[in-house]
């Protein structure tokens, strides 16, 4: 990728997008393009393909997407299929039309059946059953997955496919219901400790096991996937190390402040038993995370607590 080159950054106002838009500044990628979702709508196909048209990018990284945690998932599965699969079909189709020269797609680890072995590795794609709570969009990104593939083997199309593990870090959604663990966590041991609250109790039983890598790590990794890899088959993205939401839930407390009691709802949904990806692919061709847990952790919350006024609006 040359330093002038037109790249698109779909979804740079979300986590990945942002980093990745700061990432590629960092390395002196100054031809940015990007769109808010009020200046182009892609579920909208004409309004994505009139993009393409003037703007004629030849690098696009596929942020964008619908994301929630598993009460979002669960409260509206049709949003979550619909919306993914009009975003991805539409930007990737313009991008093999308009002639860019490479499209890499990111999912997601839901998109391994339930009870995949663990680590999970790439090819246990479509091995057995899906996690129920996020089947919708885990369907959907599987279906990108598969359509950039198609459009590779078909039209030659240099579409790749990198599948991070549990994301987080600075500008996630810290939306009370409809987030994903780390910062609905942060959100919660925060309040509570400013409210003086002396219990926080956290879905399911606190046992299942999960894999989170800093989302600059992500988008370091999505720069390198982008200039050193045109294979066929998808990529995990991960670090190799897991914990439990106990366990998570415990850290969190301690970075907040908090010195209440950590409660558990068995009654709530756990979701999958143990999500860690194999990261050995990514690994072979030289690609290492930097940033410990524990690092992303207070950096994040440092974001949350700058933020936390207009968080609240």
């Amino acid at each position: 990728m040359e330093k002038n080159a037109r790249i698109y950054v779909a979804g740079h106002r979300g986590l990945v997008g942002g980093a990745i838009a700061r990432c590629l500044r960092e390395h002196g990628f100054a031809n940015l393009i990007t769109r808010t979702s009020a200046e182009l709508d892609l579920r909208n196909q004409a309004a994505v393909e009139a993009f393409f048209a003037a703007e004629k990018p030849e690098y696009i990284f596929l942020a964008a997407a619908k994301v929630g945690g598993i009460h979002a998932n669960e409260t509206y599965p049709a949003d979550f299929i619909r919306d993914n699969l009009q975003i991805q079909t539409n930007v990737i189709d313009s991008a093999w039309r308009y002639r860019a020269k490479k499209l890499l797609f990111l999912g997601s680890s839901c998109i391994y059946p339930k009870f995949a072995p663990q680590p999970i590795r790439e090819d246990a794609l479509l091995t057995g059953p899906l996690e129920p709570t996020n089947e919708s969009y885990a369907l959907a990104k599987i279906a990108g997955i598969r359509m950039g593939q198609a459009y590779r083997r078909q039209y030659g199309f240099d579409a790749i496919s990198a599948m991070p593990t549990n994301l987080y870090g600075p500008g996630d959604n810290f939306h009370p219901e409809n987030s994903h663990v780390i910062p609905a966590l942060i959100r919660r041991f925060h309040e509570a400790r400013l409210s003086g609250t002396p219990v926080v109790t956290i879905w399911g039983t606190g046992s299942p096991r999960r894999e989170f890598l800093y989302v600059d790590d992500m988008a370091d990794a999505c720069l390198f996937l982008m200039r050193a890899y045109s294979g066929h088959e998808h990529v995990n993205v991960g670090c190799n190390e897991d914990l439990s939401i106990l366990e998570l839930a415990r850290t969190i407390a301690r970075i907040t402040g908090f010195g209440g009691q950590i409660c558990t709802d068995p009654s709530k949904p756990d979701g999958t038993p143990r999500k860690l990806m194999d990261n050995g692919k990514l690994t072979a061709m030289g690609w290492r995370p930097r940033i410990s847990l524990e690092e992303g952790l207070a950096a994040t919350y440092e974001w949350f607590c700058a933020h936390a006024r207009e968080l609240r609006r």
